[in-house]
Order: C-alpha cells, then structure tokens, then sequence
C-alpha cells in the first residue's frame, strides 16, 4: 500500500549555530510584531488572572506552591508518577515513605502562593501523614502498618483526584462528556467559536506489537464515537484526536524507514480514512527530533494517498515544535507538502515537550550542537516566527497556536488578525483556564471571538504518569510563564518583557565542552556522529564501501623475543621522555582517531561484525581513553613535593615498571585495546600489544596511528597470535614488567598463575573479566523504562560487552507484565547484517563463539521455560537470536554465557534476599536497579560487592571519565578503566629525600627567623 522512497533531507542539519538561526528568526519577523501593543493586550489579562488566581488543585498553583526546584515538589511529582502502578501495599508505602521523608511539609514556614490557607492546611495534613510511616523498608508493628496503609490509601485517592484535573475522562466517553459539560459552562458565543477539543489517548511509545495494536483499537474506538458525536460543518470547528506515531508502531526510527512505510502507515491509514470520511481533525504529534525527517516522510506519504481519495478534506494536520531549531524550515516545508498535494493542513504550532532529552541525547552521542535553543526566550523568538509563517501560508494551513504565555497569544492575535486570517489557540487541560478565560472575555468585548480548542489527555489516572510528568518539567520549570504568572513577586513587566532580544551566546555549553574544554584546558567531547542524519551517516556509508581488511602475519616465536628484546632495550629512552611529551603523543592520537572514525568504523563493521551505532561508540570511547589518560597523566604522575621537617625535601617521582604486555579482547577491539596500550605508554611503559586473534586488523591501524603521532618503534610492538601461544610466551617472558588482561575470568587465572610462579620480581596484573550481571526490578520501576533498559543491556552487540545484562530478577507483582513486554519487545529486534542500518544485532565473532552458545541454548530448552525469541530471516553466517528463558532460582545460573541470552528469575519477600544471592554468585562487574525508592536503590548499591551499579538506566556503554569501568570478586582485580586511579597501577613508585641542611645548616630557616 505504502512504499518507502529513497530517503533524502527535507531540512537542513539539526545543529546548528544557534545565534545564527536566530538572526534569521528576528530577521524573518522585523516589523511583524509590535510587542509593546502585545503588552498593552496581556497586561490587563494577567492582572485579572492574580486577581482571581486558579483553583488550589489546578497546575499553576500547584507549581506556585511546590515547585519542582524544590524537595516537596520533586516528591509529590515521583509519587504521582510511581504510586498508582505499585502492586503490592508493603512496596506503595515504602515508596511513599521514601518520596514524603525527603522533603519538609511545614505549614509553620508559610506559603507565598494565593491559596494559603489550602497550603498551609494540605502542608499540615502531609506532615502528619509522615508520621505514620516507617522510616525504612524493614520497619514494622501492627499499628506502624496499619496506619502507613491510611496514608497510603488517603495518597492515592489524593493522586486520583489529581488525575481528574489534567484527564478529562478515564474513557472517551466520559470525556465526550465532559467536554460537552464545559462547553455549556462556556459564556456564549458564536457557533464557530465554541470550545473544540483535541482528545489525546493517553500512553507512550509502544514496544511491542501488541502495545501498538491497543493504541490503534484504542483510538479508532476514539474516532467512530467523535465521529458519532460531531455537529460542527468542518474539521476546523469539529472536536478532533491527536495520534503519536511512535504509539503505533514499536520501531518509529530513521533506522526502521522500510518497516515504517510497510507496517506503520497501514495503521495510520485506519484512522485516517475515517477521520477523513466524519470530517473530523486528525493530528499527528511531535515526537523527537531524530525522527522529524521521517514524520514529514510520512507526511508526505500519507497526504499522497489522501490527495487521491479524498482531496476535500480538511482536518489532516501535525504538530510543530518551535523549540527546535529547524522549526521555521518545518513550516515551510509542510506548506510545500500541502501544495504539492492540493491539500489545506491543521498544524499546531507548540513550544515543545522533550527539551531536557534533546540537550542529553546531543551530549551523549558528541553532537556538533543541539537541535534545539538553549535559552527559553530563544524558543519564544521561534515561535513567533513560526506563527509570522503559518499565518504567511494561511492558503494551505489552518493554524493552530498552542500555548499559555500571554504574551505570545496577544502577539499571535496582533498578527492574525492584521493578515485577516482564521486561527484558533490551544490550551491543555486542567492549565492556563484563567489566562483563557480572560482572552475569551475580552475577545466577546470586542465582537471578535477566538476559537480555543482544549488538548484532552484520556485514560486511566494510572497512565496519567508519563504525560503529567512531562507536562510539570515542560512547563513548571521557575523560568517558565506557567510558573511565574501566580507569582507575585515577578512583575508583570518583567512577565511581559519583550523575548525579542537574542542573549549572546547559548545557555548551555556545546556538547564538545561536557567536560569542561574551553578550547584551550579541560578535555574535549569526543565527536560523534548522528545516525538520522543522512549528511553525517555518508561518511560512513563510504568508509564501509571502501574498506578491505589487511592481512596481519602471525608473530613467530623469533620475532615474540625480538620484540621483547627491542622493547626492553627501548624503555629507558621512553620513560625519560618528558611526561608532557608523552601527554601530548597521546592527545595528537586522539586528533587523528577522530579524524579518521569512518574509517574505522569500516573496519569494526567488517572485521569484528558490529552494527554502525556500536562502531561509532567504539572510537569515540577510543579516543576519548586518550585524552583522558592524558590528562590523568599529567595532572596524577607529575613528582610529588611532600611534607617533612625543617633541612629536608621529600619529593615522590612515578615512573615506567618496564615493557608492559597488554592482552586485549575482540568484542572492544579498538577501544579496549586502544585504552590498555595508551594507558601502559603514558606511564612510561613500553608495550607489548597483544590483540586478540579474531581482531589483528584493527589493532594494526590503531598502533600505525600511534606510530604516526609519535610513539617511538621501539617503545610499541604489535604481537599477532593464538593466546595459547603468542600470549603464554609474552606473560611467560622475564622481561615483562606488567601484564594488563581483558577477558574470561578462566584465561586470567591462568595468566596470574603463570606469573606467581615466574622466577624474579613480582609483576602486577590488571585484569577485567565478565560476569553474571544481574538487574533487579521491584514493583514501582516503570515496565516501559524497564523493558528499553533489557533489550539495550541484553542484546545490543549480540550479548557480546563484559558488562551485558544476563540475569533479571522482577518483582512477581509485575513479572507477568514484564516477561509479556519482553516477549513482544524480542519479536520486533532485526537480526542481520551489521552493515545495514536497520540492523539491531548482528553475528556473534566466531564458530566457537557461535556452536557454545546453541549447545546452551538447546539445554536452556530443556531445563527452562523459553520466554521468546527474536525470528531471524537472514542467512548471514553465526547469526544468534536474541532469546530469554525463565528459570526458578538465581542459582540456576551458574556461568557466564557471551551472547544474547537473558534469564529471567521471579523474586517475592525482601529485596535484600535479592542482592545477597546475587552476591553470592561470586561475580562483581555490573548491576541494574529499577526501582522508585531512592533509598531502595542507595541501599541495595552499598550492599552489592559489584564494580558498577546502574539504576533506572541501561547497565552498558560506561563513559571514559563518568563511569569508571570495573569490577571485583571474579571479575577482576580492578583499579577500573577509565577512572582517576587506573594509571597509578601501570607505575613505579619512588621516593626521594635530600638533606638539604647537610652542609652547615639550614640557612633559609636561620634566613627567615634571624
């Protein structure tokens, strides 16, 4: 029905100079706003507001009273947020224990807000309420839990009657219902001026079919009763929905295009045809900036389609968020849509939702900027031109202004109403009545009536969570309108100030300066790449075409003792190399890695069968190993001056031990090699590079980068081989100085036997095996946010990271929920071909590799109950499906299996039973915590004997410098990668003292009292 076009930009890049965008804002809006006019409209509407202020319960006044800056109202945000959903009472008071106990509801302090007496009265009955609850999870008595069951139960009657201010119905029957009730409260006006709603289902992105299958039930079921209940002419004054497409299809992503044109649009054409056949409006939302290219391709697809069957329709629309930089640019391009088709769109313009998502997901992947402004008025800029726009292509576009600042609105009505062109404004439910309800009254004053349409979330008060959250950081931030209307204190001049005055330079540092470069000192990002967009991806699609791995000889017994002997005879000369020098090789390699990443991630694709995500993760960890150390060099390994008495220096010098043997794995073999080999030469070791035998192509480009950047030929040796030979012989070598080893905990036995029984001086071990890395999920962990964090932590890079999650230990409240959601999440992962985009999981490395994990997969058959598998089409070679089993007790897993199987355990009881078996398995490297009870997860953190602890997040991809990589028991013996300590190990330690008075005295002593 639908076929998937070649994919090509639409918009210009998503980062961009943002003050240079915003020049082309102001400049697209000269003489279009008279601001001053706007404040002489807002001033009077934001006046009566605080004169009458909205009710205690409604969102402004909640944010007046409990900011979410503050402790009290993060708490109350968490609760509303997690208690609905919590299964069991032992856990909902735990949770609501842990929320209340973090912050101080004093009603002696006062309340500055307009409802004091409702403040102070809820404020007293909050404090009350605490003392009846335990103030740990252990705590218990009959009459502490009966009486923490009436708080419990009195907390969540509270959140559902919250739930009834920002959802209009828990069906769309009852918020038809609803609706029509406020429509007779509304003062009277003319028909095409009635309150319309956009009714919005609530729910998140699907991920699983069957998720997207009760969103699509869900809002047809919406449709046919809007449909049923509609009286106005045309879409523009009928109520309409609101669809998210990520909703309706579990891979709404760039990297999913084929599957988007051929499963998802079907969907969407459901609701569409009748949305179109009843007149209604149907709008798609904005969904985040990564998938922006594909909404417009969807855009356009569907429009096509609809230009064919039905052109006359009206009501077919999008939203647009002017937060992002390319905002204005989207307008025009959906105008272009709509011409090209013959079609009129209703498109709502909005601020935007995921901002604090934008900012983290540009930092995390080292993007060249944000997609988005980092100052709030740099938004309100946007938006203005925005509207300038829509009103521009009033041809094509009905517009639609959603927003709740005053000033905004009275610049949209100048504007509008200078073009003579029809509009609407929005508001949400349950925020900003009182700011409407005064553009309306002085809209009927003046003969002019303005059309508002109410966005309307629908659902069960349990579902209410994702979006009220969203809403309070969108818009309870303290710089926010919303936040500052009630406040008296803010004038409303300062309320009203012009926005249209750019700042002189962005709000927020670039992502290159995370960690705090400034282009001269502290470290810089390292740059990466943005997969959605097709400008940077070619790059990497070249670098792939072109790649051919080289041949790398294996290393001859001779040639092991040749480099052994050159490296030996080499480290004086490096060690006497300045340590700034030293630092500095390290940072020109850096350079040039980064330079030169899609030609490695050719190499890894090919080489080591890694998708393009993980390859572009790899050299950016690589490079961002040596810059670290580099700094961590100069900054830890400079001579020490320490204390003593009077006519005596003390000074500690660090130093190279000698030739350093580094053993790397395949499943890093950039990056773990990369991070070994530069760390031993910064200490000023040389180095015996070791790669692992499945990976020698990689390791030889990175060392001949080292080369380049100015290791000596004799302070590094790459020694290609079998382990059991090449390996063995290095360890086994008198002149090894060190040996640092990644991989099985089997093979560093070995290696730590064979040098305790070496003759001659002790030589230390670095060693970072694996393990059996647990998650523990208890009842109040969102099952969406769980589920992300499973599939990410369990099957991305085949299972194949020392840190994958292998073992899932979930509450039996919502294991049933859970296991479901894994069962749909495993059948909609791609497994194939690395070098295909769409590609989650690609072959494991090797045959041996491949036939251990079918052997304990067909036992897993047999002992276990099988959870799902992902199907595989593909004839790709050693290609695993990504599998989970159900076993019955945490012991049953007794090794650690490198691939993409997951088991999963039940757990009832006390969560600390919980973290003392998974202790006892003896492995100590990762471990996951999902769970909303910050003192749950503190707790379970300093029990665990494990290196890194995750909580609320995905337990893979630690950061160089954030998340120090390591772990103990039989995972290694640490110090961890990456971290403060790391190169102390790689060092010679020396001291020296000078009598500085040996030759008559002290003389600056006797200088400097006498």
């Amino acid at each position: 029905m639908f076929s998937a076009k070649p994919a090509c930009a639409r918009l210009p890049p998503p980062c961009r100079d943002e003050l240079t965008v915003l020049a082309a804002l102001l400049r697209s809006l000269s003489g279009a706003v008279d601001w001053p006019a706007a404040v002489r409209t807002a001033r009077p509407w934001v006046q009566a507001v605080r004169d009458k202020p909205a009710p205690f319960w409604a969102m402004e006044s909640l944010l007046q009273e409990y900011p979410i800056s503050s402790a009290e109202g993060l708490a109350l945000m968490r609760l509303a947020e997690a208690l609905l959903r919590v299964p069991d009472v032992h856990t909902a008071i735990a949770l609501t224990a842990d929320q209340l106990g973090k912050a101080d509801f004093d009603a002696s302090k006062g309340h500055g807000g307009p409802h004091k007496m409702l403040a102070n009265l809820s404020a007293s009955a909050i404090a009350l309420s605490k003392k009846f609850l335990p103030e740990n999870d252990a705590e218990s008595g009959l009459l502490k839990r009966l009486g923490a069951q009436t708080v419990v139960g009195a907390t969540v009657r509270a959140i559902q009657l919250l739930g009834r201010q920002f959802v209009l119905g828990r069906s769309i029957d009852e918020a038809m219902g609803e609706a029509a009730s406020a429509r007779k409260a509304q003062r009277p006006v003319g028909p095409d001026c009635a309150l319309r709603f956009s009714y919005d289902m609530l729910g998140e992105g699907a991920r699983t079919d069957a998720d997207a299958q009760r969103y699509l039930a869900s809002y047809r079921s919406a449709i046919r009763a809007i449909a049923n209940g509609r009286s106005a002419p045309s879409p523009e004054g009928a109520d309409g929905i609101s669809i998210k497409l990520s909703a309706l299809f579990a891979r709404y992503e760039d990297a999913q295009r084929e599957r988007v044109f051929a499963e998802l649009l079907p969907r969407v054409w459901q609701l569409v045809e009748p949305a179109a056949q009843a007149g209604i409006n149907l709008t798609i939302d904005a969904e985040e900036s990564d998938r922006l290219e594909l909404s417009l391709d969807v855009l356009d697809a569907l429009s096509a389609r609809i230009a064919a069957t039905c052109p006359q329709w009206r009501g077919f629309g999008l939203a647009v968020q002017a937060y992002q930089t390319r905002a204005l640019d989207v307008v025009d391009e959906v105008a272009r849509i709509a011409r090209a088709h013959g079609l009129r769109f209703m498109v709502r313009l909005v601020k935007g939702a995921y901002w604090d998502g934008e900012i983290k997901r540009a930092q995390e992947l080292g993007l060249a900027g944000y997609p988005v402004f980092t100052h709030k008025h740099h938004t309100d800029i946007s938006y203005l031109a925005c509207a300038r726009a829509l009103i521009g292509h009033a041809d094509v576009i009905y517009p639609q202004f959603a927003t709740h600042n005053a000033g905004t609105i009275a610049a949209i009505v100048g504007m509008a109403r200078a073009a003579r062109t029809p509009y609407e404004l929005q508001r949400l439910h349950g925020m900003g009545e009182g700011v409407y309800r005064e553009v309306l009254r002085a809209s009927n004053l003046e003969a002019a009536a303005i059309p508002v349409r109410v966005y309307a979330p629908v659902g069960e008060h349990r579902d209410l969570l994702a979006y009220l959250v969203r809403r309070l950081l969108e818009n309870g931030a303290n710089s926010s309108f919303v936040h500052q209307l009630s406040d008296e204190t803010v004038a409303i001049e300062q309320l009203l100030a012009s926005p249209l005055v750019p700042a002189e330079s962005p709000g927020i540092a670039p992502p290159v300066a995370l960690y705090g470069w400034n282009g001269i000192t502290g470290r810089r990002n390292s740059a990466g790449v943005d997969l959605a967009c097709l400008a940077e991806r070619a790059p990497l699609d070249r670098a792939l075409a072109a790649t051919i791995l080289p041949t790398v000889p294996e290393a001859t017994s001779a040639e092991i003792d040749a480099a052994m002997h050159r490296l030996h005879a080499g480290f004086d000369a490096w060690n006497r190399t300045p340590l700034a020098e030293r630092a500095a090789v390290l940072r020109r390699a850096a350079d040039a890695l980064e330079a030169r990443l899609p030609e490695f991630c050719g190499l890894l694709v090919k080489e080591a069968h890694k998708t393009l995500g993980d390859c572009v993760a790899e050299v950016r960890e690589a490079v961002d190993f040596c810059r670290y150390y580099a700094d961590q060099a100069q900054a830890r390994l400079a001579t020490q001056v320490l204390p003593g008495p009077t006519g005596e220096s003390n000074a500690l010098h660090l130093r190279g031990r000698g030739v350093f043997v580094c053993i790397s794995p395949w499943n890093f073999p950039l990056a773990i090699f990369a991070g070994q080999v530069v760390a031993a030469l910064v200490a000023g070791n040389t180095v015996a590079a070791k790669p692992a035998e499945q990976t020698p192509a990689v390791a030889l480009r990175f060392v001949e980068l080292l080369v380049a950047a100015g290791v000596p030929g004799d302070a590094l040796a790459l020694l290609h081989g079998p382990g059991e030979r090449v390996g063995a012989a290095l360890v086994a070598d008198a002149r090894t100085a060190g040996v640092c080893f990644t991989g099985s905990t089997a093979v560093a036995r070995l290696i730590n036997r064979a040098l305790a029984a070496k003759d001659g001086a002790m030589v230390p071990l670095i060693a970072e095996t694996g393990g059996i890395n647990a998650m523990i999920v208890d009842s109040t962990a969102l099952p969406e946010q769980v589920v992300d964090a499973v599939v990410q932590s369990a099957f991305r890079s085949a299972g194949q990271r020392c840190s994958a999650l292998r073992l899932l230990c979930v509450h039996e409240g919502v294991a049933d929920a859970v296991i479901e959601m894994i069962r749909g999440a495993l059948q909609e992962l791609s497994v194939g071909d690395p070098a295909q985009l769409a590609t989650d999981v690609g072959p494991v490395i090797d045959a041996e590799a491949f036939d251990g994990l079918r052997a304990h997969i067909a036992r897993l058959r047999q002992q276990a109950t099988l959870i799902g598998e992902t199907p595989v089409a593909s004839t790709l070679p050693r290609l695993v499906a990504p599998i989970a089993f159900e076993l019955a007790a945490i012991a049953d897993v007794q090794q650690e299996i490198f691939g993409p199987v997951l088991h999963v355990v039940r757990w009832g009881g006390e969560v600390d039973d919980v973290i003392a078996q998974v202790n006892a398995l003896g492995y100590g490297l990762t471990l996951g915590i999902q769970t909303r009870i910050d003192s749950r997860a503190l707790r379970l953190a300093a029990a665990a004997r494990i290196g890194n602890v995750y909580v609320n997040r995905n337990m893979i991809g630690a950061v160089v410098g954030v998340q120090p990589f390591g772990g103990e028991g039989l995972s290694g013996t640490g110090p961890k990668a990456g971290g403060p300590h790391y190169l102390y190990r790689f060092c010679a330690e020396q001291t020296v003292t000078i009598n500085t008075a040996a030759a008559g005295g002290n003389a600056a002593l006797l200088a400097g009292t006498h």
